[in-house]
């Protein structure tokens, strides 16, 4: 990779040769201006005003303007011999922790690359120290005619660094909030909770720039004289009218999308039904219950005082009849003792 500018780390008294270059790149499919009627290009060409003629890019130099209008030229010598440290050397000031720099200051993303095999060692030195620290770097440094303020971080086996805002170049964001006061209930909050659980991760691998494919699409497609791919058509928009059931609709269209079950009326994922078996006792009590709390309660009660009387009975007739039962035993049984006495009696006699 190209560098795009040469300096060093200023580390206390350590001093590392190193060469920046650009760990980002845009992907972003650019046009040309072009006149409609017969699709000449539009240029821009660079006049001066005094001479009215068209100048080449080493005539052009840097120059401020004042408030009153006044032009004061600035050569590049004048900007090399500015009486700052940081115009050529990262000079790191403090390390703090990661948590402390507001995502809104960071800008454009570096790698730091070691100049030549004696920056090897003091580079590793600096790697190692941010990584056992978990800290990063806060640094000042000059790139593209300004002080910069930076932060240094470890990316892998890289130190890696990010262009930051001053503090004061950040605005308050005042008047962006609503200015309606409203309240929030803990039932939507739960229902955002199982959203934004159920929508989950994701791998920042597997996105990508779906309009730059599109338009990728829509280019191939003239280039070849043929018809541009139809656009979809749009979702239909509208207020929100009902915050929860849009809230439990996307919960619902979140988990089917997974191939998740879903109940009805609910974001809730169905559960199978578990049939429990109950005792007979349990089970005629229960059902006993339902029927009294019904309009023909009266009836169920005779009914049950019928079924009551019937067991009833057939319980007495059951017991009697056990006890003609035993009766009959015991007769059979004595009847059965007796017998043979008397055969044997009669054999004596014979005798």
């Amino acid at each position: 990779m190209r560098s795009i500018w040469n300096g060093a780390i200023s580390f206390g008294l350590v001093s590392i040769p190193i060469k920046l270059v650009n760990a980002t790149e845009s992907h972003a499919i650019s046009f040309r201006q072009i006149h409609t009627e017969d699709g000449g290009r539009i240029r821009y060409r660079k006049v001066c005003e005094l001479e009215e003629r068209e100048v080449t890019q080493a005539e052009i130099g840097k120059a401020y303007e004042d408030a009153d209008g006044s032009i004061v030229p600035i050569t590049d010598e004048d900007l090399a011999h500015l009486p700052l440290p940081t115009a050529k050397t990262i000079d790191i000031v403090a390390f703090v922790p990661a948590d402390r720099i507001d995502p809104l200051q960071m800008e454009n993303a570096y790698y730091l690359a070691a100049s030549g095999a004696p920056a090897a060692k003091p580079y590793t030195l600096l790697r190692e120290a941010l990584k056992r620290s978990r800290k990063v770097a806060i640094a000042k440094f000059a790139l593209r005619g300004r002080e910069r303020l930076g932060m240094l971080r470890v990316v892998d086996d890289v130190i890696a660094m990010h262009g930051l805002l001053w503090p004061d170049e950040i605005r308050a964001p005042q008047g962006v909030a609503p200015e309606v006061d409203v309240t929030v209930r803990d039932k939507e909050l739960d229902l955002a909770d199982a959203l934004m659980d159920t929508l989950g991760e994701v791998d920042l691998q597997d996105l990508h720039d779906e309009y730059r494919e599109a338009l990728e699409e829509v280019i191939a497609a003239k280039a070849a004289g043929e018809a541009p791919p139809e656009a979809p058509e749009p979702a239909p928009g509208g207020k929100v009218l009902d915050l929860m059931a849009a809230l439990e609709n996307s919960v619902r269209a979140a988990r089917q999308s997974r191939g998740e079950e879903v109940g009805e009326g609910t974001g809730e994922p169905a559960e199978e039904a578990e049939v429990r078996h109950l005792p007979r006792g349990k089970r005629a009590g229960g059902a006993a219950k339902k029927t009294t709390t019904g309009k023909s309660a009266p009836a169920a009660k005779k009914t049950a005082a019928k079924k009551t009387a019937a067991a009833k009975k057939s319980t007495s007739k059951s017991a009697q009849s056990s006890r003609s039962a035993k009766k009959t035993a015991s007769t059979t049984k004595s009847t059965a003792k007796k017998t043979p006495a008397k055969k044997t009696a009669s054999r004596k006699r014979t005798a």
